[in-house]
């Protein structure tokens, strides 16, 4: 409503001064977020990428604006206002809703407020341009046309590269209460590359620690789980989730630096052998886990549950040849926009380095029918070798093993860690 009311009362001559105003506090925000008050444990010079790219892009279209036909300021005004909403609110009001406003936050609010002004200025040229001509049907096959081609772009390619900010930006802030089944500690793990993650750790009674993975909030019923049958359990923020330092990314890029400092700590406890940790990983966190163990030889055994993709190298050998022709633009764009928003390179393809984890034993558990795509984890099993295997289930949810199948899950999940990390009988191998 605010963007409309303003674009109704700025006259045509006006309109390139709200433009660039807007524009302007669009800027505002990105230059805050990335350079000014960039995430804790980071600096201005770790987001070239995701500040200097945009500042860059809305300063070429500050230029053009002006010097553009009516038409294109309407088209431009409205990309302009969707960076200023998605930039602005995305992040900015999650926190408002949950943990409060801090930082750059209050600068997205004035960004997000922007875009409603864009908005209301493009819909208002758009509307004032449109030509009149001399035959109706005419008129309204090509403006029919012009909304389709519109409305094709928006989804094939915009919202796939706006997704790239929603994968970095929209992290977990909250920390739920513990409820790990013990008494617990409060840790405070240093990475390789200078951030502090803040997590729990319960300490172990066997020897063996696992490492649950990632956050502190789903994987509590694990946690229990492994706790009571002995072991130690670190469970904790990662990067630019809760309270830990660093920039978020759905996708785990990166996060495998989190894993090796989960490593480090657990290698100096006085309850640990360095030669018995495990870790089970959960969605994102199972693909972690998968590539932690190809990279990190500590890592003794893994339980991965509801594994999927992370890179377009990934997807292509995920999707069937129809998908990838008909989808292939929408899965480049949506990885560029990743790529620039994380100001991290892809991590590696589990394709290529999973062969690295044989001969420690890996439990690939996933749910057929679960509604978020885990259909490699039957290549998983296959390029990791004999020792993996695998559990279907074809009835639960994504991730909802333990929930859903609480006696069979604690059976299987702790007698695999029981044969890798304690040496007992093995298991029988899941199919």
């Amino acid at each position: 409503m605010f963007g409309d009311m303003t674009a109704q009362n700025v006259s045509a001559t006006a309109a390139p001064r709200v433009f660039l105003a807007s524009l302007g506090a669009v800027v505002l925000h990105i230059a805050d977020e990335n350079f000014l008050q960039p995430a804790a444990g980071t600096t201005a010079g770790d987001h070239l990428m995701s500040g200097g790219v945009p500042v860059l892009a809305l300063a070429a279209a500050a230029f053009a604006y002006p010097r553009l036909r009516a038409g294109a300021q309407a088209v431009l005004a409205l990309l302009t206002a969707l960076a200023g909403l998605v930039t602005g609110f995305l992040q900015a009001g999650y926190h408002l809703a949950t943990v409060g406003l801090s930082g750059p936050d209050y600068t997205g609010m004035v960004a997000g407020a922007a875009g409603l002004v864009l908005l209301g200025l493009g819909a208002r040229i758009l509307w004032r341009s449109r030509r009149s001509g001399p035959s109706r049907p005419r008129r309204y096959v090509r403006r029919t046309a012009l909304g389709v081609l519109g409305a094709a772009a928006l989804v094939e390619l915009i919202l796939p590269f706006a997704f790239g900010y929603f994968a970095t930006h929209a992290m977990r802030a909250t920390v739920a209460e513990p409820h790990l089944g013990a008494a617990h500690q409060d840790v405070t793990l240093k990475t390789s590359d200078g951030l502090e993650l803040e997590g729990w750790y319960v300490p172990s009674r066997n020897g063996a620690a696992v490492i649950a993975f990632p956050g502190r909030t789903n994987p509590q019923p694990h946690t229990r789980m492994l706790v009571e049958h002995g072991y130690g359990v670190l469970l904790f923020d990662r990067r630019g989730e809760g309270e830990s330092d660093g920039d978020g990314n759905r996708f785990g890029w990166g996060g495998t630096r989190d894993i090796a400092a989960a490593l480090d700590f657990l290698e100096t406890r006085p309850d640990v052998d360095p030669g018995r940790i495990g870790g089970i990983g959960l969605s994102v966190g199972g693909e972690l886990m998968l590539q932690a163990a190809a990279e990190d030889s500590r890592l003794a055994a893994v339980v991965s549950e509801g594994a999927g993709t992370r890179t377009l190298a990934e997807e292509l050998v995920d999707f069937g040849p129809n998908s990838v022709i008909r989808g292939f633009h929408t899965l480049v764009v949506k990885h560029i926009g990743v790529t620039l928003f994380s100001n991290e390179s892809p991590p590696p393809s589990l394709v290529d380095i999973l062969p690295q984890v044989a001969p420690r034993p890996v439990l690939l558990i996933w749910a057929p029918n679960g509604g978020n795509r885990e259909t490699m984890n039957p290549l998983y099993r296959q390029l990791i070798g004999p020792s993996a295997s695998l559990w279907a289930i074809d009835d639960v949810e994504h991730i909802k093993g333990l929930q859903t199948h609480p006696e069979e899950y604690e059976r299987r999940v702790v007698a695999f860690f029981d044969h890798a990390l304690l040496d007992t009988d093995p298991p029988g191998r899941g199919e």
